[in-house]
């Protein structure tokens, strides 16, 4: 069995290297960026060999902290098929246990496991350099990688298990959606840190917190041993060890549950060309979710007030500019601007649903559910934006502390723009232009406009104890801050459910008025 592994692995990656000339090219570029990435990390790792010991210790905890958490993330994101599923294995009869620790001894001959063995043993050199025992040192990366090879192979199992049937395109751009906000605040945070020489308070703290935990113990102790850092070293030991013991008795638990578990039997071109009803859940609130998302991405008519609302609000600037308004000041604007305006886009959905509306009607749909269903397109679009660009906003004015106020601020009149829009929809909608005509052109209307006022007016109104204690955050004491953030969620967050609500209610009793403006338009 370890021989027959051992070959197939060696012919997986010689494999690599076959097929036509257009995956011999892509695999050779794909190839040579891999390399030259691991290349400027391992040399990266070597230069910190000049910089003081702390700085050393926090820049590489926090990147392998970091490293770690993408490796585990990696297989639940990309969805990628592991040739040593140990389902492929079950037709040999073997055992469970052998055959979990023989495919953990193969799955070490990969590229990406052989750059992680060159990444961490310049690490290890780094190390030994400020003072770290070698045998420490080589220690720590043999932990990093049994850590990461580990975590790679139980998130592909779990992977395999819990997202195989819902896997798609759009779950995976969810996915990388989630990353994206996660990723560019951190980074546009690390951004505005001032070095000076000297390692920032938050990292360093941030570094000793993370050298408890399983993502960056393993890295750390050595450093800690030697004298840098916190004193912790036994705690980071016994962290990393235990680390690597329960995740190996994880892995070997679920070769035991892949080999003894049937799976169902699926068709794939039953679910082909599913989509996003694959992916949200099978209720009527879901299946509204799907087949209005597959509007908003496609239908010109919606793209467009996506595409203008980020514009419109950062051309805002330009006149606070030409007036003399500070870069700094100015810069908190367009947040806020977008927000309302995401949050006015569900004002009118109904009326750019109306050729489909029947079918909730006839198909006896809560009104609640046909609210909430309709929300969640323009939900999952504005607050990724709105979390990018929220902290690239503080970045600009400079100072952090007034990032609660503005995220108050932000979700309050979003919140409420969306609890207005449920409500206005149902009981104001107004001719739009059709499915396949110019998003441009509009229908003759004697009214819709004391709808569209309405919703941004009344978002604003119920908005303004954030905008004023945002307001006295920035110009008064960032000790307000904090009432800013409670008041803006909380009430946006009322706004939003008895939004739903009221506009659910109002959508059972106005089923016939819904039907009748549908044929109309």
């Amino acid at each position: 069995m370890a021989a027959h592994l051992l070959r197939l692995r060696l012919d997986l990656l010689l494999g690599a290297v076959r097929g036509d000339r257009r995956h011999i090219v892509r695999t050779v570029v794909t190839f040579v960026v891999f390399a030259v990435a691991v290349t400027a990390v391992c040399w990266g790792a070597l230069q910190l060999r000049g910089v003081p010991d702390e700085t050393a210790y926090t820049v590489t905890v926090l990147a392998a902290s970091a490293v770690v958490l993408a490796i585990a993330v990696a297989p639940l994101v990309g969805g990628f098929d592991d040739p040593l599923d140990p389902r492929r294995f079950a037709v040999f009869g073997a055992a469970p246990r052998p055959l979990a620790g023989w495919l953990l001894l193969a799955s070490v001959i990969s590229v990406p496991v052989l750059a992680l063995v060159a990444i961490v043993v310049c690490v290890a050199i780094m190390g030994v350099a400020h003072g770290v025992a070698p045998w420490l040192a080589v220690l720590g990366a043999a932990l990093v990688v049994i850590t990461c090879l580990l975590l790679s192979k139980i998130a592909g199992a779990i992977a395999v298990l819990v997202l195989r049937e819902r896997r798609s395109r759009e779950l995976s751009g969810l996915f990388l959606v989630a990353l994206l906000v996660v990723v560019v605040p951190v980074v546009v945070f690390l951004a505005s840190l001032e070095w000076g020489g000297a390692v920032p308070s938050q990292l360093a703290e941030a570094a000793h917190v993370l050298a408890v935990t399983p993502l960056g113990a393993a890295t750390a102790f050595p450093g800690q041993f030697a004298g840098i850092g916190t004193a912790q070293g036994w705690t980071s030991l016994l962290v990393a060890v235990g680390t690597v013991l329960g995740l190996a008795l994880i892995w070997f638990g679920l070769v035991q549950l892949l080999l003894t578990t049937t799976e169902r039997p699926t068709s794939g071109r039953e679910r082909r060309g599913l989509g996003w009803f694959v992916v949200m859940p099978g209720t009527p609130a879901g299946a509204i979710a799907a087949r209005s998302l597959i509007y908003w991405l496609r239908d010109p008519r919606y793209l467009v007030n996506l595409i203008v609302v980020p514009i419109a609000a950062v051309l805002t600037i330009v006149p606070l500019l030409i007036v003399g308004v500070p870069l700094a000041t100015a810069a908190l604007l367009p947040v806020p601007v977008m927000a309302l305006f995401f949050g006015w886009l569900a004002h009118n959905d109904l009326a750019y649903d109306s050729t489909a509306v029947w079918m909730h009607i006839a198909g006896a749909v809560r009104g609640v559910s046909d609210r909430v269903g309709r929300l969640v397109p323009v939900t999952l679009i504005a607050v990724p934006l709105l979390a990018i660009s929220v902290p690239i906003a503080i970045w600009l004015h400079g100072r952090w502390a007034l990032l609660p106020a503005l995220i108050g601020v932000t979700a309050s009149l979003f919140l409420c723009g969306l609890g207005l829009s449920s409500l206005s929809s149902v009981l104001a909608p107004y001719p739009v232009s059709r499915p396949g005509d110019s998003p441009f052109q509009q229908p003759q209307r004697t009214g819709g406009g004391l709808a569209q006022g309405a919703v941004l007016a009344g978002a604003v109104i119920l908005s303004a104890p954030a905008l004023w204690w945002g307001w006295l955050s920035l110009s008064d004491s960032t000790t307000h801050a904090r009432t800013a953030f409670t008041l803006g969620v909380g009430v946006g967050v009322a706004v939003l459910v008895l939004g739903i609500l009221l506009g659910g209610w109002a959508f059972s009793r106005r089923t016939s008025r819904i039907m009748e403006f549908a044929e109309s338009t």
